[in-house]
């Protein structure tokens, strides 16, 4: 029978009560947390998708009002009275560009021209008669609009091939050539150019004295890289203080998928035209005609974005109308209302916690009494009791029965004796266990601080990643000013500089990999399929200044056919950290061996193995195990964080890394790297959180 002591009694009865107090606080409280804390998120990203609607709405109204102005301003001058003179007189000398260019140049039209009914050219707005017919996609519309009434006033969006622009304005080609950047997640496109044209086109009759067709009117604005005329879209949508907390907004027009004009920045400078929308969006708008309002990864950040399909005279979708604002701000905003939540529930928890106590106490106080009491007989003092209590109620009268208890026990004395003797075992049975607890404590202790060591070598990357990424940004734009500067004057040292331009990219990756440490679900580099060989004979390029220093003969065995699905950086980094260990190993000179070969597995996985083998001292006994630990290192100016680092690069990709002793008979160690030609879990993933991006 195992007996218990009145302490123990005691405290259990504590802990019951400040548990059954403190319960609805520790339960119902963070589930109301949790409950706030999804309502708002769900209600904060609604709010932003109502906000980008109207915005949408808005640039949609103004791009429709501007289809009217061109319109009825190309309907007004052909109505006029100075353009039927003018077409009257043309016989007598006078020149029918002069009220074009007039009329052009108010109505802010990129080009004006009159043709015959037949199609036959007349004259131009800008002095010289255009040189061909109108285009026969253009004659169509014309002749589904030739029976009497009124005509429509508003324009029409048409997509014209470069030989159709060509024929009426030759002066806008240069507009015309966009080169295609590829774009993540884009639909697969052979092009690399964008030549077509999308155009606001107003075709409007010269009408006679008796109603019918003189000539026909055909006025346009090319909204290929226009500009002004999307900034102005910009502005009437996102004017200055519109959008709160430090967000951007953005307006776009897309020709099908590809953006012909846009605010977007590709980099500080430069606007993102000829990028291309991310292939979900593009079935979604251009191919199903639906309107996406959702949030979308636009070139190179995460938008709250609104896409709205385009159509031409015909119904059928051209391209897109897209307005979006960055979406960062808000969701800072809204983590830091989070946890102003959090702060304030936790605030009242720690009030209502500090009352439940005061009432848990008013319970466990005589029971306390009680447990002291008989822990003063238990201590010799027979004569101890607990006495009259200022409880009146059920706890009262188990004091009272305790004191009547306790002289039955002064008759037992013996009894007790040896019941004490029996609990005295019990208690340094219950001490042993204790002491293995505490043990086991410890080493939990020890665990919890390794782990904030790693928060916090993660918070320092993520700073020191932020201060590097400012000189880098410098060092790159350098490099691109003077490629541009030199022009071909740059040809001699054009291996140099892209060199740099890949060392600066490296650097850039390392930064981008620092912050994976920081948060390693928002950081992944891009999969390519990598010749394993020419990616060793590249690094060994990297470290043969550190080879030129040292005795040491390199043996090549690249006998590896399969190519391996790995970010080039990445890779390059995991085989420059192992070389550079092997170089350290040897510093009196030796072989290093570089081996590579095919693999593959039971289960139909293929790849590459890697080995790299040095002559050194070897690993230690019970230095394996440890090895790919964080922060275990054998040298004196180690950090320890190298092969760890190469180990989590690779396992990223479903391969993995193996250490070993060499098997030969001679002293050294090897290093095996396997790598998988269809990596498992490839890093290269399109956004933070899985969803589409444009």
């Amino acid at each position: 029978m195992i007996r218990r002591t009145p302490g123990w009694l005691a405290t259990s009865v504590r802990n019951k009560l400040l548990a059954m107090a403190l319960l609805p606080l520790l339960v119902v409280f963070p589930l109301l947390v949790l409950a706030i804390a999804v309502w708002s998120s769900v209600t904060y990203d609604r709010l932003l998708i109502t906000k980008v609607r109207s915005d949408l709405a808005v640039a949609r109204g103004y791009f429709d009002q501007v289809l009217i102005e061109v319109g009825s301003g190309t309907r007004g001058v052909a109505r006029s009275q100075r353009l039927l003179h003018s077409l009257q007189t043309a016989s007598a000398g006078t020149p029918l560009s002069q009220p074009l260019a007039a009329a052009r140049q108010e109505l802010n039209l990129d080009f004006l021209l009159l043709y015959r009914p037949d199609g036959q050219p007349l004259a131009s707005a800008q002095g010289a008669r255009p040189g061909t017919p109108l285009p026969p996609a253009l004659a169509r519309l014309f002749e589904a609009a030739r029976p009497a009434g009124e005509r429509p006033r508003a324009a029409q969006i048409v997509r014209l091939t470069r030989d159709e622009l060509s024929a009426m304005a030759p002066q806008l080609l240069p507009r015309l050539h966009i080169p295609l950047v590829p774009t993540r997640n884009a639909a697969p496109d052979a092009r690399s150019i964008e030549d077509r044209a999308m155009v606001v086109l107003s075709l409007q009759p010269v009408l006679g004295a008796n109603e019918q067709p003189l000539a026909l009117l055909v006025g346009g604005l090319l909204l290929n890289q226009n500009l002004d005329f999307i900034d102005h879209i910009n502005r009437i949508v996102y004017p200055e203080g519109a959008l709160p907390f430090g967000s951007e907004g953005t307006a776009t027009l897309f020709l099908d998928d590809v953006r012909i004009t846009t605010n977007v920045r590709l980099f500080q400078d430069q606007r993102a035209i000829g990028t291309r929308v991310s292939q979900t969006v593009r079935e979604r708008v251009l191919g199903g005609g639906q309107t996406w309002l959702d949030r979308a990864f636009v070139v190179n950040d995460w938008y709250v974005s609104a896409y709205d399909p385009l159509l031409d005279a015909a119904g059928e979708r051209v391209g897109m109308l897209y307005v979006g604002f960055l979406e960062s701000p808000f969701r800072l905003v809204r983590h830091a209302m989070l946890a102003l939540m959090g702060l304030i529930f936790l605030g009242v928890m720690a009030v209502s916690a500090w009352f439940s106590v005061r009432w848990a106490r008013s319970i466990f106080k005589p029971v306390e009494q009680m447990n002291r009491t008989m822990q003063r007989v238990k201590d010799g003092e027979a004569a101890a009791r607990v006495g009259a209590l200022p409880a009146r109620d059920e706890l009262g009268a188990l004091a009272g029965h305790l004191d009547q208890l306790l002289d039955v026990i002064d008759d037992k004395t013996a009894a007790l004796r040896r019941w004490g003797e029996e609990l005295d075992a019990k208690v340094a049975e219950r001490t042993l266990e204790l002491e293995a607890s505490n043990a086991s404590l410890q080493q939990a202790q020890q665990q919890l601080v390794k782990s904030e060591k790693l928060a916090a070598i993660g918070q320092l990357t993520a700073s020191i990643a932020h201060e590097i990424n400012n000189p880098i940004a410098v060092m790159q734009g350098n490099l691109d000013l003077m490629r541009d500067t030199l022009g071909g004057h740059a040809l001699p040292v054009k291996a140099e500089l892209q060199l740099l331009d890949e060392q600066v990219e490296r650097m850039r990756l390392i930064v981008t990999q620092l912050l994976q440490y920081a948060r390693p679900t928002e950081y992944a580099g891009y999969v390519e399929t990598l010749d394993l060989n020419q990616t060793v004979h590249d690094c060994l390029v990297l470290v043969a200044h550190l080879l030129a220093q040292t005795r040491i003969v390199v043996v090549r065995e690249l006998q590896a056919t399969q190519r391996v699905g790995f970010n080039r950086q990445e890779l390059q980094q995991v085989i420059i950290n192992l070389l550079i260990n092997a170089i350290q190993a040897m510093p009196q000179g030796g072989t290093l061996r570089l081996s590579t070969q095919d693999w593959a597995n039971e289960h139909g996985a293929r790849g590459a193995l890697l080995q790299v083998q040095d002559s050194g001292a070897g690993l230690a006994p019970g230095v394996e195990e440890r090895l790919f630990r964080p922060f275990f290192t054998t040298k004196n100016d180690g950090n320890g964080l190298g092969l760890w680092i190469s180990l989590g690069l690779v396992e990223r990709y479903g391969g993995g890394i193996n250490a070993g002793n060499r098997e030969d008979g001679q002293s050294g160690a090897v290093f095996s790297v396997r790598l998988l030609t269809e990596p498992q879990a490839p890093a290269a993933v399109n956004t933070r959180d899985g969803r589409p991006g444009g």
